[in-house]
């Protein structure tokens, strides 16, 4: 037997497999870069399109900066400060706003924030956390994309310079995060992200891991982003260790295919065959506090998973489901994962949070999903139609023993960190 160690929370779980009938899938290996203030400096004055950011700036302009909320790994710490140093001398303090895109995910505490954005970040510029639902806080704007009603946080819109900061890795259903979708729906309004999340996009073949043209979701987030405007985009690509491998600035869309590529190689592998067994994480804290996005974990596994087979995820949960948001709610309303998948996929209109019932109730219809996890009792998970197991490497044993002669099991230590896919499937 060998060990393979498992993000999870933030000391990690051990994995006790067989490597006879193991495949291990992780990040292709990229060192990190050995100056990564300098990295992000060049990309805010090297850009891949247009010019640099500090010739985009006039003395006596409002700034507005748009960062990911806390349920990611953006060095957020190194990101702003780079850009307020490349600033100096050009704009105030004072005229600096950063915007926590929350989507419709819950604002962070102020502890929160110092983690996320450090002490001096936080003492020095306003920040704040955008609200979608909090209607006295949102311009409307317009329709965009395929008829997509557009109110954006009154903050960003209001702003002379709008810069978007984030991370780019495969995203489950909008083909990759960061970019555009630090505008919308980090910055949108609940209605506005209602329909980018409704059934009929969600359900779309092509609004699947790494897929951006032809991405019903991403298509209307390019479009929200080019018609509303950015004046600079700024993204980095991590490794496994949530280091920085490169970052991209410039015109946004422009920036975001660069980084997208990068990513690409990064945080997509693929495998010969479809496995019996899937163990997969959500990558650690602080992507697996809670069940919603541990969804992300079960996605990528289903990505090579045999019909009828075993997702085995490993998520912390320290955040619950979470209490917030109606994801619990969602789940609980039906009797099965089928009737979930059936019932969301025939709506003609969005109740918050279904998108992610819709994705884990489509992989739960197909196949066996066991979770671990250190904050949800049973009880809790037999709610989401989920069972639990106290021991992933037991729970290994037993499915493969279940699943017969020349069972397989593959290893997604970093979950959604590496997408799978098998070559030649389209899956």
């Amino acid at each position: 037997m060998e060990t393979v160690r498992l993000a999870y929370g933030e000391t990690g779980l051990d994995l006790r497999v067989d490597p006879a009938v193991t495949t291990v899938v992780t990040p292709r290996h990229h060192p990190a870069s050995s100056s990564p203030v300098e990295t992000l400096r060049r990309a805010l004055r090297e850009p891949v399109a247009g010019p640099p950011l500090r010739e985009r700036v006039r003395r006596g302009q409002t700034v507005a900066i748009s960062a990911c909320d806390g349920t990611r790994p953006q060095p957020r710490h190194l990101m702003i400060p780079a850009i307020l140093d490349e600033l100096d001398g050009v704009v105030d303090l004072d005229d600096v706003v950063v915007l926590v895109a929350t989507g419709t995910h819950r604002g962070n505490t102020e502890a929160e924030l110092r983690a996320m954005f450090g002490d001096e970040v936080v003492d020095s510029v306003r920040i704040v956390n955008h609200d979608s639902r909090d209607g006295s806080s949102l311009t409307w704007l317009g329709r965009f994309g395929a008829d997509v009603p557009v109110w954006l946080n009154s903050e960003w819109v209001d702003a002379d310079v709008r810069i978007t900061t984030g991370f780019v890795e495969p995203h489950f259903f909008a083909g990759f995060s960061g970019g555009p979708k630090l505008v919308a729906p980090g910055l949108a309004a609940l209605e506005t992200v209602l329909v980018l999340h409704d059934a009929r996009r969600i359900g779309h073949p092509r609004a699947a891991w790494g897929v951006i043209e032809g991405n019903p979701v991403h298509d209307d987030v390019r479009a929200i982003a080019a018609a509303t405007g950015v004046t600079f985009g700024f993204d980095v690509v991590l490794n496994q260790d949530k280091d920085v491998v490169a970052a991209f600035g410039g015109d946004l869309l422009a920036m975001h295919a660069e980084a997208v590529r990068t990513a690409r190689e990064v945080a997509m592998r693929p495998v010969p065959d479809l496995f019996d067994v899937v163990v997969t994480t959500n990558s650690g804290y602080p992507l697996d506090q809670n069940l919603y996005q541990a969804v992300k974990g079960m996605s990528a596994a289903y990505q090579v998973v045999r019909p009828g087979g075993t997702i085995i995820c490993a998520a912390e949960c320290r955040d619950g489901f979470p209490d917030h948001g109606s994801y619990r709610e969602v789940l609980a309303s039906a009797d099965s994962p089928a009737a979930l998948f059936a019932e969301i996929s025939a709506r003609a209109e969005t109740v918050p949070d279904q998108w992610q019932v819709q994705i884990q109730a489509r992989i739960q219809s197909d196949c066996r999903v066991v979770v671990h996890t250190s904050f949800l009792s049973d009880a809790d998970l037999a709610t989401a139609h989920l069972e639990q197991t106290g021991d992933v490497s037991a729970a290994v044993a037993e499915a493969l023993a279940a699943a017969g002669p020349g069972a397989r099991v593959c290893v997604l230590p970093e979950g959604p960190q590496t997408i799978p896919y098998v070559e030649g499937t389209g899956r």
